[in-house]
């Protein structure tokens, strides 16, 4: 007699079967992934990260990895006697500054999530947006109001940028290669200077100048949360303006939803705002009807 079989298999092949037509929707497109916040400094959430990537390799995806550094970067300066300042989230980077971004962002970091990868049986390329002329950055311009005047006075930033151009060309023959491009957001602008840019502003312009399918931010909250603390699935332009209007978004959302929207505007299918810090989130967004984060689309 035949016996059953284990509940537990069956669930796991109705899964894979629950994930198929995704698979097939997604088959050939590209994936722009921003890693950075809690999930990188996490072994067991790096891991899983590694293996999600990988995954989604294996079964047609093309996804580009844009990985930040923040709080490395300000634990190598903190080292160096070196004292960070910061202007609406970004880094006020001077030159030593920048050699010090440079050298955590394009080394250690990135190498680490090579090597994650391919301990998760992938192939992974560690780039930079200098690499092959992938990016070329335009200093970042910022003004600030004197609260007593109220005149604006331009402030200086020092070398932090954000994209002008991009090249995909490099990306492209990555991916071509069967490889997983992994991007450090730090790119050389016309007049030759290095510049750090942010990540997620860095992911934003790849993702939109790739077409890609997702672009997707891991961050450390579940998503766009509403006033009552329970998850905004799905979001139009029009519903962001409202919710920034009443208060319901604030703070270091605001950059990058305004980053989505970008994003979604310049050719980027959708983006997503989710928790890295929930393992495998990106599979569960991606692979279920119920998802995982907030959705972005344009109108």
């Amino acid at each position: 007699m035949t016996q059953p079989h284990d509940p537990a298999l069956l669930a796991r092949a109705a899964t894979l079967v629950d994930a198929l037509p995704y698979m097939q929707r997604y088959a050939g497109r590209t994936f722009v992934v921003k890693y950075g916040g809690h999930a990188m400094g996490d072994p067991d959430l790096a891991r899983d990260f590694a293996e999600d990537v990988v995954l989604l390799k294996a079964v047609g995806i093309n996804p580009v990895v844009v990985h930040g550094g923040g709080p490395q970067i300000g634990a190598m300066l903190k080292t160096m006697g070196v004292e960070s300042q910061f202007i609406d989230g970004l880094r006020v980077t001077d030159a030593q500054t920048a050699q010090v971004a440079e050298m955590v962002l394009c080394g250690a970091i990135n190498k680490e999530i090579v090597g994650w990868i391919a301990q998760a049986g992938g192939k992974a390329m560690g780039l930079s947006g200098k690499d092959g002329g992938m990016v070329t950055a335009r200093k970042v311009n910022r003004t600030s109001k004197d609260p007593d005047s109220l005149i604006e006075k331009v402030v200086d930033l020092g070398f932090v940028g954000e994209p002008d151009r991009i090249d995909i060309s490099v990306i492209e023959t990555v991916s071509a290669a069967g490889m997983i491009p992994v991007i450090a957001p730090i790119a050389a602008g016309a007049d030759g200077q290095t510049y750090n840019i942010n990540a997620d502003t860095m992911a934003g312009a790849i993702a939109a100048a790739l077409g890609a399918a997702r672009l997707f931010l891991l961050t450390d909250v579940a998503g766009v949360l509403d006033k009552q603390g329970e998850l905004l699935t799905d979001l139009r332009p029009a519903d962001l303006a409202r919710l920034r209007a009443d208060g319901t978004i604030s703070g270091g959302m605001i950059p990058k939803l305004e980053t989505c929207l970008m994003a979604v505007e310049a050719g980027c299918e959708a983006s997503v705002v989710l928790d890295g810090r929930v393992s495998h989130a990106m599979l569960l967004e991606i692979f279920t009807q119920e998802g995982a984060g907030t959705l972005i689309q344009a109108a």
